[in-house]
């Protein structure tokens, strides 16, 4: 029997990947402020989206996840929040319209401002000092001050999300989302890069549904789905304090929900099934994920989803696959199979950025566009081989035109990365090549959709 829950019981218990706080007194005060403060999203909100993400697990939706890899303070303007949701948008429309699927829209924004680091330190010229940790905890300059782990940041984190939230909320709610505007939100830099033209030609075809719709009687005045979206925010639950001091009593059911994002999820590095991440986060009533990398092995993801979903239900858990190009195809069907012997009930979405993390020649941190693809690839076949459905992706992008992954349509070289790189911690994908995975996306769930298909006509 599972031992009782308490917002408060993950302090008693092992934790990993934390800042070395200077001053205890002033966080407590910290906490305490934001535990005055309004939640940043409500419950029936989680709800809604643990039921889309039902549907998902069941093999009628799948989830689209993206947003930046780590928010920043400095970038924080309405234009990059506008981008990267119209980013999101374009790809949910390939998605959507090629497989035939709904799509669920879920940011990593409004909250993802923390980062777990492979060390605590970083030296320089034999200086060391608190290795950064995102933004919410302190700064990248390597200096004292500024990477000394400051309380305040974690107010200036939720008011950011409260801000971001607010905008996301106004874009998918008011008009911006209508389907009539999907030629408009092709970005300058898309619309002239080789998928511009795939893009418009999906558009058109788009449009003319449209046209045929409107005639029927169904118009965005007639059907608020066509003007409107349902957008959720995600983000890793690393800092734990600021998630509890976020977390409320549902005053409907009774139960806990983490009111900092819609959904939470579960580091790689955090995974413990006896450390204070993996004991938060099974007593909140989110739908949340779990990274799942190649160190994670079948018997030990059975404990994990026992822990954090007793009751197997759909919707509740993801399991969010970062395996790499290289190693997908070996270490992703041991754990299907577990899960398929075991009749758990998860959504599976693939995360092919975390691990074709490289560094270039010249310096940069970056990953290759084809080892993405490649995993992406191997993470449906696997699907495939299994039985099981691949039911969502993962990844890191932005609505700016940064050139920070090698590759893809634009072509992007090692000479060309110090041209737009600009990401805080790892690097994203640009707009065009978030475009470019969508299409292939979408071929790949076309291919998997035909394949069911002619299996149910067979029999």
């Amino acid at each position: 029997m599972a031992r009782k829950w308490s917002p408060e019981g993950w302090r008693e218990m092992p934790i990993l990947q934390q800042p070395n706080w200077p001053d205890g007194a002033v966080l407590e005060n910290t906490e305490a402020r934001l535990n005055n403060s309004p939640p940043l999203v409500f419950a029936g909100e989680a709800r809604n989206l643990r039921a889309k993400l039902a549907e998902a697990c069941e093999g009628r939706g799948f989830l689209l996840q993206g947003g930046d890899c780590a928010e920043s303070f400095a970038e924080f303007h309405a234009d990059n929040i506008r981008d990267t949701f119209r980013v999101l948008l374009q790809m949910a429309v390939v998605l959507t319209y090629g497989a035939k699927l709904p799509v669920v829209k879920l940011g990593r924004l409004a909250g993802q401002f923390a980062k777990p680091r492979s060390a605590d330190t970083e030296t320089i010229d034999g200086v060391t000092l608190p290795a950064y940790r995102g933004d919410m905890v302190n700064g990248m300059a390597f200096e004292e001050a500024v990477r000394t782990p400051d309380p305040d940041r974690l107010m200036q984190a939720y008011s950011q999300s409260a801000a971001t939230l607010n905008l996301l909320r106004a874009f998918a709610q008011g008009g911006y989302a209508d389907l009539h505007q999907v030629q408009r939100w092709n970005l300058g830099f898309v619309s002239e890069s080789p998928l511009g033209e795939r893009y418009r030609d999906l558009a058109d075809r788009l449009t003319e549904t449209l046209e045929f719709m409107a005639a029927c009687g169904l118009t965005s005045e007639t059907t608020p789905q066509i003007r409107e979206t349902e957008f959720y925010t995600s983000h890793e639950a690393l800092l734990l304090g600021y998630e509890q001091a976020l977390t409320r009593v549902d005053s409907t059911s009774g139960d806990w929900y983490a009111c900092s994002a819609h959904m939470l999820w579960i580091g790689d590095r955090t995974r413990q099934p006896d450390g204070a991440h993996v004991e938060f986060l099974r007593g909140v009533r989110n739908p949340i994920g779990l990274k799942a990398g190649p160190s994670l092995e079948p018997d030990e993801l059975i404990r994990l989803i026992d822990i954090l979903n007793p009751d197997n239900e759909p919707g509740r858990l993801t399991i969010i696959a970062r395996m790499g190009a290289d190693k997908v195809e070996a270490g992703l069907p041991p754990l299907l199979r577990a899960v398929n012997r075991e009749g758990r009930k998860v959504l599976w979405a693939c995360d092919p950025m975390h691990g074709n993390t490289i560094k270039s020649n010249n310096g940069y941190k970056t990953r290759v566009f084809d080892n993405i693809l490649s995993e992406v690839s191997g993470f449906f076949a696997a699907h495939r081989a299994e039985g099981s459905h691949p039911g969502g992706v993962h990844f890191e992008m932005t609505g700016q035109d940064v050139t920070e992954c090698l590759g893809g349509a634009q072509a992007i070289t090692e000479e060309s990365l110090s041209a737009r790189y600009h990401t805080h911690c790892d690097p994203r994908l640009n707009a065009s090549q978030a475009l470019e995975l969508a299409f292939l996306i979408a071929e790949r769930l076309q291919a998997e959709r035909s394949g069911e298909n002619r299996y149910m006509q067979a029999s």
